[in-house]
Protein backbone atom coordinates (compact mmCIF):
# COMPACT_ATOMS: atom_id res chain seq x y z
CA UNK A 1 0.00 0.00 0.00
CA UNK A 2 1.04 3.62 -0.77
CA UNK A 3 -0.48 6.73 0.72
CA UNK A 4 0.06 9.83 -1.36
CA UNK A 5 -1.48 13.30 -1.07
CA UNK A 6 -3.59 15.28 -4.30
CA UNK A 7 -2.98 18.89 -4.02
CA UNK A 8 -5.34 21.01 -5.23
CA UNK A 9 -6.77 24.53 -5.92
CA UNK A 10 -10.21 25.58 -3.79
CA UNK A 11 -12.34 24.86 -6.98
CA UNK A 12 -10.97 20.88 -6.56
CA UNK A 13 -8.59 21.19 -9.83
CA UNK A 14 -5.14 19.41 -9.18
CA UNK A 15 -2.12 21.16 -8.82
CA UNK A 16 1.03 19.96 -9.51
CA UNK A 17 3.02 18.86 -6.71
CA UNK A 18 5.86 21.46 -6.09
CA UNK A 19 8.67 18.82 -5.01
CA UNK A 20 7.33 15.99 -6.77
CA UNK A 21 4.85 13.34 -5.43
CA UNK A 22 6.05 12.36 -2.26
CA UNK A 23 4.87 8.56 -1.16
CA UNK A 24 4.27 7.34 2.46
CA UNK A 25 4.61 3.17 3.81
CA UNK A 26 1.79 4.10 6.33
CA UNK A 27 -1.25 6.48 6.63
CA UNK A 28 0.45 8.15 9.98
CA UNK A 29 3.56 8.92 7.60
CA UNK A 30 2.05 11.07 5.38
CA UNK A 31 -0.68 12.70 7.97
CA UNK A 32 3.07 13.97 9.98
CA UNK A 33 4.87 15.10 6.89
CA UNK A 34 1.57 16.97 5.65
CA UNK A 35 1.39 18.64 9.72
CA UNK A 36 4.87 19.42 8.59
CA UNK A 37 4.95 20.91 5.42
CA UNK A 38 1.23 22.54 4.73
CA UNK A 39 2.59 25.98 5.26
CA UNK A 40 5.19 25.68 2.78
CA UNK A 41 2.58 23.90 -0.09
CA UNK A 42 0.21 26.56 0.66
CA UNK A 43 2.59 29.73 0.33
CA UNK A 44 3.45 27.50 -3.03
CA UNK A 45 -0.98 27.62 -3.87
CA UNK A 46 -1.86 24.86 -2.47
CA UNK A 47 -5.21 25.27 -1.49
CA UNK A 48 -6.13 21.91 -0.24
CA UNK A 49 -5.34 18.23 -0.01
CA UNK A 50 -7.19 15.38 -0.03
CA UNK A 51 -5.46 11.56 1.09
CA UNK A 52 -5.26 8.42 -0.86
CA UNK A 53 -4.18 4.95 0.00
CA UNK A 54 -3.20 3.35 -3.37
CA UNK A 55 -6.00 4.85 -5.80
CA UNK A 56 -8.92 4.96 -2.75
CA UNK A 57 -9.70 8.16 -1.29
CA UNK A 58 -9.65 8.07 2.44
CA UNK A 59 -10.48 11.65 3.44
CA UNK A 60 -10.57 15.36 1.93
CA UNK A 61 -10.45 18.04 0.53
CA UNK A 62 -8.76 19.49 3.85
CA UNK A 63 -8.03 23.17 3.60
CA UNK A 64 -4.22 24.27 4.11
CA UNK A 65 -5.47 27.70 5.00
CA UNK A 66 -5.70 28.76 8.71
CA UNK A 67 -10.02 29.50 9.93
CA UNK A 68 -11.03 33.04 10.25
CA UNK A 69 -10.95 33.54 13.76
Amino acid sequence: MVWTWRFEKTDGSAVTAPNGTEEFPTQGDAETWIGESWKDLAADGVDQVVLFEDSRKIYGPMSLHAADQ
